[in-house]
């Protein structure tokens, strides 16, 4: 939600219409601006709670589950009732022991990304209520796409079947608390039920919205680059020291947390203005 409010803040005039104008195709834009303290706020307020959406699905009674085989999988289909959970990730496959890795997943989160990316323009040809989903999809998967651990999967000895993201391994954080360690990185991003929190806490004085973007990197607009960049980042931060190659829990120390939050920082603002980036330049 903080990735989505400062690429918003991003945006040309005449594209906040337009995104505003396809996000009240979503049958959740009610509630999107259910909160709106006033009318003025209605459109960002949307934009930001929209960038959820690909997660509440997972939860709607009628949106139903899919599987990464199916022949549907890399469908572009206009609220197909799918979750497409397979969507949130790229698998780049990583083995520090040199155990053997399978075959590739035939779709993931980049090749959808570049998907909805061809289709967004009105140029494209397709209907409003397609482009309308593609949306909601896009602003949750550039985020998803910047954390490392949704762009690797490592096999090891002890994991010889993958680790899934991290979802294998599990960490006790300073907090005292037992997780999975991609629940951890997850976190680190961010979870809010308050849109005014995102907000608020993006636009304080030490929040996301302070953290400089290096130069040019907002102008890389290739999905697989964006997941290049986060398995570098899994490999050398998330897989760190003191987490293990088995399942079992580690204590992270004060490093690895400091790491870990620095490169959170970094990689939510640099998608919040590659998010920008996009959609000014696909939707103008």
């Amino acid at each position: 939600m903080q990735i989505a409010y400062l690429a918003y803040k991003r945006l040309d005039h005449s594209i906040k219409d337009k995104v505003d104008g396809l996000l009240k195709l979503n049958p959740d834009y009610p509630n999107w601006i259910s909160s709106a303290p006033d009318q003025a706020s209605r459109a960002v307020y949307a934009f930001v709670h929209a960038a959820t959406w690909a997660d509440d699905i997972k939860t709607k009674g009628d949106y139903h589950e899919d599987r990464i085989t199916d022949a549907t999988a890399g469908q572009n289909v206009a609220y197909d009732k799918l979750k497409h959970a397979y969507w949130h990730y790229k698998d780049l496959q990583f083995s520090p022991d040199g155990t053997s890795l399978p075959t590739s997943d035939p779709v993931d989160a980049a090749k959808q990304v570049k998907l909805i990316i061809a289709t967004l323009p009105a140029a494209s040809g397709a209907s409003d209520q397609l482009r309308a989903y593609d949306l909601v999809w896009l602003l949750h998967l550039v985020g998803d796409l910047h954390q490392p651990l949704h762009a690797i999967a490592r096999y090891t000895a002890e994991l010889p079947h993958g680790d899934r993201g991290g979802n294998s391994e599990l960490v006790v954080p300073a907090s005292g608390e037992t997780i999975a360690l991609h629940a951890y990185w997850d976190r680190i991003f961010g979870g809010y039920s308050s849109v005014f929190g995102a907000m608020f806490d993006a636009d304080d004085r030490t929040g996301l919205g302070s953290v400089p973007v290096p130069a040019g990197a907002e102008t890389v607009l290739d999905p697989d680059q964006w997941a290049a960049e986060s398995f570098e980042l899994a490999k050398t931060y998330a897989y760190a020291a003191p987490v293990a190659n088995g399942a079992a829990a580690v204590s992270l120390t004060r490093e690895y947390e400091t790491n870990a939050r620095n490169v959170a920082r970094s990689q939510a603002a640099l998608a919040a203005a590659r998010l920008a980036r996009v959609l000014n330049e696909t939707l103008r």
